[in-house]
């Protein structure tokens, strides 16, 4: 039997898009969410700096709470670190989060597409292969919010937000060329899925939101078929660890049925 937990990494509460979906397809399994946000936003960090971060973090978890599976909740640490953590954890498993570019490739009838995401994401070499070796045929327009990923945070702690702000952060998605206009807008953070009512609200005309916090819970789904089953001892043990201490007022309601942990 399964005693091990499955470990949700994120900056901050995006990762709990993933979660909501995992609880679905995993039930009854011990889950762990770490919220890295002593740190948060991962989008303005240099690379290097977070890269070493993420792995003397990771090398801490993993002997704190032996994860069976990690997954990267979070499209900036997983295009920047995936590859780097496997190796430097080969006995570890680890489900990444990208961009979801191929299914939008595969969707678009305008050829017009946009992927929202941190300056981080946008920056990456990772997003940008992605590109070449499934959206060639298309127009790809990258755009990098600074400040989409705290918004979402606010809403999830106070529900308010300022929707005029998600107007002017997802506006230049939106482009019109040769008569087209773009139909699909790739959501490449785990956090934005919370505002996508307010998007939908604002856009200028309709679009198709591709959020991929299903996807990464059916990849996590498909690699836990090789785990034990979970033992019925560890139900509600689920912990919710923030690396910045006990989490506000408002983080404690989304993540209701954890535990709390300090680092």
């Amino acid at each position: 039997m399964e005693t091990r937990p499955i470990l949700f990494f994120d900056s901050g509460i995006g990762g709990l898009s993933v979660v909501k979906e995992a609880r679905i397809l995993l039930p009854g399994r011990p889950y762990v969410y770490v919220a890295d946000d002593a740190a948060f936003p991962y989008g303005a960090w240099e690379e290097k700096a977070l890269l070493a971060r993420m792995v003397a973090l990771f090398a801490e978890l993993i002997e704190t709470y032996r994860p069976a599976m990690s997954v990267i909740a979070c499209n900036t640490a997983s295009t920047l670190a995936i590859h780097r953590l496997r190796e430097a954890f080969p006995g570890e498993v680890f489900v990444g989060t990208v961009p979801a570019i191929k299914p939008a490739a595969e969707r678009t009838r305008s050829g017009l597409v946009s992927v929202l995401a941190t300056p981080g994401t946008v920056r990456r070499q990772y997003t940008r292969d992605l590109i070449r070796d499934y959206a060639a045929k298309c127009h790809v327009r990258l755009v990098g919010s600074e400040s989409l990923a705290a918004l979402a945070e606010q809403y999830m702690r106070e529900g308010y937000v300022d929707e005029a702000a998600v107007e002017r952060e997802i506006a230049p998605c939106f482009v019109e060329q040769d008569g087209k206009r773009t139909d699909i807008v790739v959501l490449a953070c785990t956090h934005y899925p919370f505002l996508v009512n307010r998007m939908r609200k604002t856009a200028p005309w309709p679009v198709d939101w591709i959020d991929t916090s299903e996807a990464i819970a059916r990849r996590a789904l498909t690699l836990a078929a090789d785990l034990p089953l979970p033992s019925a001892a560890t139900a509600g043990q689920d912990i919710a660890h923030f690396t910045s201490g006990a989490p506000v007022e408002g983080y404690r309601r989304l993540v209701t049925g954890f535990g709390f942990k300090a680092r």
